[in-house]
C-alpha cells in the first residue's frame, strides 16, 4: 500500500486561505487547512485540522512531513502589530525544525508611501507607519532565514483583495451588500485614483505557483494583479451589471462604517494614504516568469457579486 503523498499545509482558513485550498485540490494536491478551531465549510478534498499557531510545538506537528506550508493566518486588524510576531515566530520556527518550504501572504504595507510611482519588486520599503513598518521587519526576518539557510522561503504579496469571500476589504463588505440591496456604498478617500485590487483566485493561484516552483525561493514576488482601475470605474462595472446606479459615499477619512467599529477604523487611520494617493502595483515579473495571467477586472466583479447574491441567499 503507498504512502499517502505529502501534503500542502495552509495555515489560516480566512477568504485567501479558503482560496487557495480549494485552487491547490484543484491541482491536484493533498491538502490540509489549518485555523483555530479546525472547522469550516466543507472544501471537497481539503482535510481540517485545528491548532494555535502561537504554539511552535502545535505548528510543528501539523506541518511535519509537509511538502510546502502557507502562511496566510490573520488576526483582527487593531491586533496586528500586537499579535503577528510572534504568530512569525512560530511560523518561522515550525519550517525551519521540520525542514519544510514556507509560502507568505503579504500585503503593500512596507512599500509606505509611493506618491505617483508604480510599485513593483523594486520599489524601496519604505514604511514608517506602525503597521509597515512591522510588516517589513517580518519579512526581513523571513529574508534573512533563507539567506542564511536556516529556511527556504518565499514571499508573495497582494493588493486590496476583490472576489468570493472577501468581506473585511474596503471593496468588499462595505460595497457589494449594499450595491445589491439599494443601500449605501462606502468607499474611501479620492476614488478617482488608480488604485489596484487583487482578484483573492488569482492571489490563490498565485501562492500555489510558488508553491510548485522552489526556485521562486529567497524573493519577493507580486502576485498577479490587473491593471490599477480607478475604485469609481469598479463602481461604474458594478452599476453596469446591475443596472441601476449606486450611492455612494466617500469618506475623507477613517471612520466606523458598517462591521468597521471605532477600534478599527482608529487602526487603520495610518493607513489611509492608500486612499489619497495612487496605488499602483506591478505584477509583470510574476506574469512574465510563470506564465499566470490576472482576472480582468470586469470578470473579477462578475464573480464578486454573484457570490455576494449566493451569500446573502438572493439567488
Amino acid at each position: 500500500m503507498s504512502a499517502a503523498p505529502a501534503p500542502h499545509v495552509v495555515l489560516g482558513a480566512g477568504a485567501a486561505g479558503t482560496a487557495l485550498a480549494a485552487e491547490l485540490i484543484r491541482r491536484g494536491h493533498h491538502v490540509h487547512l489549518v485555523n483555530r478551531s479546525g472547522t469550516g465549510p466543507a472544501i471537497e478534498g481539503v482535510h481540517r485540522y485545528a491548532a494555535d499557531v502561537n504554539d511552535v510545538e502545535q505548528v510543528r506537528s501539523l506541518v511535519a512531513g509537509a511538502e510546502v506550508v502557507y502562511h496566510c493566518v490573520n488576526v483582527a486588524y487593531h491586533e496586528h502589530v500586537k499579535l503577528l510576531p510572534g504568530i512569525q515566530e512560530s511560523i518561522l520556527a515550525a519550517a525551519e525544525a521540520e525542514a519544510t518550504r514556507l509560502v507568505v501572504l503579504d500585503n503593500l504595507y512596507p512599500y509606505g508611501e509611493t506618491g505617483e510611482a508604480i510599485i513593483t519588486e523594486d520599489t524601496p520599503w519604505r514604511a514608517t507607519t506602525d503597521k509597515g513598518s512591522m510588516r517589513a521587519r517580518l519579512d526581513e526576518n523571513y529574508l534573512s532565514a533563507h539567506r542564511e539557510g536556516r529556511a527556504r522561503v518565499v514571499i508573495g504579496r497582494a493588493a486590496d483583495f476583490i472576489g468570493p469571500g472577501v468581506v473585511g476589504s474596503s471593496l468588499g463588505g462595505a460595497v457589494f451588500p449594499a450595491a445589491l440591496t439599494g443601500g449605501q456604498v462606502v468607499a474611501l478617500g479620492n476614488i478617482d485614483l488608480p488604485h489596484s485590487y487583487s482578484f483573492i483566485g488569482d492571489v490563490a493561484a498565485g501562492l500555489a505557483t510558488l508553491g510548485e516552483h522552489p526556485e521562486a525561493d529567497g524573493e519577493v514576488w507580486h502576485l498577479p494583479t490587473a491593471a490599477a482601475p480607478t475604485t469609481r470605474h469598479v463602481h461604474t462595472m458594478i452599476e453596469r451589471r446591475l443596472g441601476q446606479p449606486l450611492d455612494v459615499v466617500a469618506l475623507s477619512a477613517a471612520q466606523s462604517f458598517g462591521s468597521f467599529d471605532a477600534t478599527v477604523a482608529e487602526a487603520y487611520a495610518e493607513m489611509f494614504y492608500q486612499h489619497t494617493q495612487p496605488q499602483i502595483m506591478d505584477s509583470t515579473a510574476f506574469e512574465t516568469t510563470f506564465g499566470l495571467q490576472p482576472t480582468p477586472t470586469g470578470a473579477a466583479v462578475a464573480e464578486t457579486l454573484d457570490w455576494y447574491r449566493a451569500w446573502l441567499g438572493m439567488s
